[in-house]
């Protein structure tokens, strides 16, 4: 695997020998802080980030490489620099991956095409994140052993999110049943053909779920109102209290970050006994670790 550029595609043997590897690195793998010792990764980061820049950059320095973490902020992008300038610009300063995440779907395979050094997609508009999608599958696997007959029910904003897009194909992949659930407005055309359940009948599926996944609505992303308040999402898709008593007992509850809390989740169920969102972000390091070893070989 030269390349991480999303989930889509990949065979479930592939996506599990991943989940194998950030196993390993869980538990404090075997020589790990000398894979890239010598070694630069940079982190191109042409959106605001908090969770998956820092993880990547922890991951980098667990396997002894060295970090440039690159912004918009200051950069020759506000001179009119393009991106391809930019990334071949940073390549040729010699770093063994890219790690970009930018607001148009497709950049990092744009890049991936005219660079040598690997290139990991940390979240390309509103198309995929793969890396996302791994650490959630692997905090669902720590948890239940195998995906077989269990149902993850994702909820918000689906149009927008490249959560949501990268969990339906490495979910699916791995062989549990995805729903998808938000308003008519925010379901796009043609999931049911990647193999999801799509649903606006929230109170109907909640029952069923084995996991429950809330996504904040992208308003960074929308150019027109898909619905008609905040409050009136909420009242309708949030996963408050009361939703939460209808879960099954041993069901979890997910959020890829960052919360709206009462929005789309409430304080007391993002931070209730179901919720494993901070388990969420805690595997972030493990699995980036493992992505970024099989990439840079």
């Amino acid at each position: 695997m030269r390349h991480l550029l999303g989930i889509e595609g990949l065979r479930r043997s592939e996506i599990e020998a991943l989940l194998d590897r950030a196993e390993a690195h869980l538990h404090g793998s075997p020589d790990a802080s000398h894979v890239l010792r010598g070694k630069v990764v940079a982190n191109l980061f042409f959106e605001d980030s908090t969770r998956t820049r820092t993880s990547f950059e922890m991951a980098a320095h667990a396997l002894g490489a060295e970090v440039l973490n690159w912004t918009m902020a200051g950069s020759s992008v506000s001179k009119g620099e393009t991106l391809l300038d930019t990334a071949r610009n940073i390549e040729a300063t010699g770093p063994v991956a890219l790690i970009i995440r930018h607001r148009s779907s497709g950049a990092p395979h744009l890049v991936a095409r005219h660079v040598r050094c690997a290139v990991v997609n940390a979240g390309d508009g509103t198309h995929e994140h793969p890396s996302q999608a791994l650490l959630d599958a692997f905090t669902l696997r720590r948890r239940w052993g195998r995906f077989d007959g269990r149902t993850v029910l994702i909820i918000g904003d689906i149009l927008h999110s490249r959560v949501a897009r990268s969990n339906l194909h490495c979910l699916t992949a791995l062989g549990a049943k995805v729903v998808l659930c938000g308003p008519p407005t925010l379901l796009p055309p043609g999931l049911e053909s990647l193999g999801a359940r799509v649903t606006s009948r929230l109170d109907d599926v909640l029952p069923e779920a084995d996991a429950v996944m809330c996504l904040r609505v992208q308003s960074e992303r929308q150019s027109e109102s898909f619905f008609p308040s905040a409050r009136e999402f909420s009242r309708l898709f949030g996963l408050n209290a009361a939703r939460a008593e209808r879960l099954k007992p041993e069901a979890l509850v997910m959020h890829p970050g960052p919360m709206n809390r009462g929005v789309e989740i409430a304080p007391a169920v993002a931070d209730g006994p179901h919720s494993v969102i901070l388990e969420q972000v805690a595997h972030g390091v493990a699995v980036r670790r493992a992505v970024l070893e099989v990439v840079c070989r």
